[in-house]
């Protein structure tokens, strides 16, 4: 049986030049980048031209890279130390945020007795950026924490935009870039954002690493404390096989990703289309435009085969996800559809299609078939 997997929002196949490059640095180059013999000063080479890669990939300077474990780390970090070390007294986020935005937010509440106050969704899923303007005309240290493409329906944020209304108000501004970053332009020299992070394993990377951009002269003081690494911000020896791995996806998500775009849209176009055929009565959860890698569509079918219905794609070597896979195994629904669908629509299920330049139409094929028979 053919495996056709259609859940790259939750993580991606490594790139065959990702695992070359790795197991390269794994048997040759294991000295510490902190070392300061020839076998430290190679690691530390390789540890920096791979800062560098990435810096350049997104128009920043290498020194505004910080190397974390994941995306979840890197914003923990950024919010509790916006908190703690830059007065930060209120954060603005919305209830459609990542559960290591939201989560996090409603610890430090608890913690430091912040303020956090949720801007509004309109009924697509999308921000509403006149309710940002709102909040943000009352006179507090605020952060402001959007993501930039949501993981379970993938609306996207304008981020220049809230860039700059965040600059008019004197508000710092952190966005969630896990599901864009590799897969679509970021220019962090025409985006005046503060802050933003990003994991590996989304863009054809290893799991276990990802980055934070901290524009200079933020003040943010690390999350815990040992080593000098990572300019004092990141205590522990680099991962430097995994760096470089990350780095070496960037660059090849970037250099395809014109050409990436343009399949993987083909093949979106082509499923909604199958899909409305099959199901009219189905909807694509955020509207018609959200991001190109990801679907999000309610299916007309009753309750008693919801269920089931991962379990008989699964059956069939198809995965898919239902919500966003750092809460599969919960039968609570998603609490991102929750802010934009019905009771009733709540009940039925949602599936999260989500794609990579590894997809076939023979894929979407089966899939549709696999659905068609359930």
């Amino acid at each position: 049986m053919k495996k056709i997997y259609l859940d790259n929002a939750s993580t991606t196949a490594l790139r065959p030049e990702v695992i070359q490059e790795m197991t390269h640095v794994l048997t040759e180059d294991y000295g510490n980048p902190s070392s300061t013999h020839s076998f430290g000063r190679t690691s530390k080479s390789i540890l920096e031209l791979s800062r560098k890669s990435i810096a350049q990939n997104l128009n920043a300077t290498a020194q505004e890279i910080i190397f974390t474990s994941c995306g979840t780390e890197a914003n923990n970090w950024i919010l509790r130390s916006a908190v703690k070390d830059l007065k930060v007294t209120r954060i603005i986020t919305s209830k459609m945020e990542h559960h290591a935005v939201l989560y996090t937010a409603l610890v430090l509440e608890k913690e430091f007795g912040i303020q956090i106050d949720y801007v509004a969704i309109k009924p697509n899923g999308e921000i509403d950026l006149t309710h940002l303007v709102e909040l943000l005309s009352q006179e507090k240290k605020t952060l402001v924490s959007l993501m930039h493409v949501n993981n379970e329906t993938g609306t996207v944020l304008d981020l220049e935009r809230v860039a700059i209304i965040c600059k008019e108000h004197d508000a710092l501004f952190h966005s969630d870039t896990v599901q864009s970053v590799g897969k679509t332009i970021i220019d962090l020299q025409k985006t005046t954002v503060d802050f933003i992070v990003a994991s590996a394993h989304k863009f054809h990377g290893p799991k276990g690493v990802g980055f934070a951009f901290v524009r200079k002269n933020s003040g943010l003081q690390p999350l815990f404390f040992g080593g000098e690494q990572e300019k004092g911000l990141r205590a522990g020896t680099e991962a430097l096989h995994q760096i470089a791995g990350m780095a070496k996806a960037l660059e090849l998500s970037y250099s395809n990703l014109e050409e990436d775009k343009i399949h993987i849209l083909e093949l979106k176009t082509e499923l909604i289309s199958k899909l409305k055929t099959a199901f009219p009565t189905c909807k694509i959860n955020g509207g018609t435009n959200g991001f190109y890698t990801i679907l999000n569509v309610l299916l007309p079918f009753s309750e008693d085969k919801t269920a089931m219905i991962l379990f008989h794609l699964d059956m069939k070597g198809i995965a898919v996800s239902r919500g966003s896979a750092c809460q599969s195994g919960s039968i609570k629904p998603s609490h991102v559809l929750v802010e934009i669908l019905s009771e009733e629509d709540l009940k039925k299920p949602s599936l999260r299609i989500s794609f990579s330049h590894f997809n076939t139409k023979e894929d979407i094929d089966s899939l549709m078939d696999a659905l068609q028979k359930i």
